[in-house]
C-alpha cells in the first residue's frame, strides 16, 4: 500500500503559500489558487533553509481518507500554479471545420448550423495546427477541473464516430474502428 499521502509536499522557491484558519491560498506571478481544507486536518508550512514544504497531519485518526485528500489537492495546487494544465483536441473530417473568432469558438460539424462555444475566463483556447481536414484546438488553464471539463464539453459536440473516425477526438485517444457492411 502506498504512503504518498505521508510525505511532505515540495514546494519550488518561487511558489508562494499561506495559511489562514482552514484556508489555503497558493500562488505564483499572476496565478493563484486557494482551497478550504477539512477541520479534521492539520496544515503547516515548514521553511527550513534549503528547503520549504508543506505538511498535511490527521487530528481524528478515525477518518484517515480526509488526509489523503487534502494531501493530494494541495500537491495538485502546487503543480497547477507552477506548471498549468493543457489539454489537445483534433477535429477530424471532411467539411469538419474549427476557427477561433476572438474568445469564441466556431465549430463546422457538419450539421444545420454553426456551434459557437465561449469557454471560461480561466481556461484560454487557442489553435495550434490548421489544414484543410485537420484543426487542433489546445485547452490551457491552471485548473485541470476546469480544462478537462471544458475538453469535454467541446468533444460532446461531436463525438468521433465508429466506422470513418469523423468527429472531435482527444489527441492520444484511439478510436477503433468497424468494419461496416462490406467486411462479411
Amino acid at each position: 500500500m502506498s504512503r504518498v499521502w505521508k510525505l511532505p509536499i515540495q514546494l519550488p522557491t518561487w511558489v508562494e503559500v499561506n495559511i489562514k484558519g482552514n484556508n489555503i491560498t497558493v500562488k505564483w506571478s499572476k496565478w493563484e489558487l486557494t482551497y478550504d481544507f477539512l477541520p479534521q486536518v492539520n496544515v503547516k508550512v515548514e521553511d527550513n533553509e534549503w528547503k520549504k514544504e508543506v505538511v498535511v497531519e490527521l487530528l481524528e485518526q478515525s477518518q484517515p481518507q480526509f488526509w489523503w485528500l487534502t494531501r493530494a489537492l494541495i500537491a495538485n495546487m502546487v503543480v497547477w500554479v507552477d506548471k498549468g494544465y493543457k489539454k489537445e483536441l483534433m477535429v477530424l473530417g471532411v467539411w469538419y471545420n474549427a476557427k477561433l473568432e476572438g474568445k469564441k469558438l466556431v465549430l463546422s460539424l457538419w450539421l444545420s448550423h454553426q456551434v459557437f462555444y465561449e469557454a471560461p475566463e480561466e481556461v484560454k483556447l487557442t489553435m495550434a495546427k490548421w489544414s484543410k481536414w485537420e484543426a487542433i484546438i489546445v485547452i490551457e488553464g491552471i485548473d485541470k477541473q476546469k480544462v478537462w471539463e471544458v475538453a469535454a464539453k467541446i468533444r460532446a459536440f461531436k463525438k468521433p464516430e465508429p466506422y470513418k473516425g469523423k468527429g472531435i477526438r482527444y489527441k492520444d485517444e484511439v478510436v477503433k474502428l468497424k468494419a461496416g457492411k462490406a467486411a462479411k
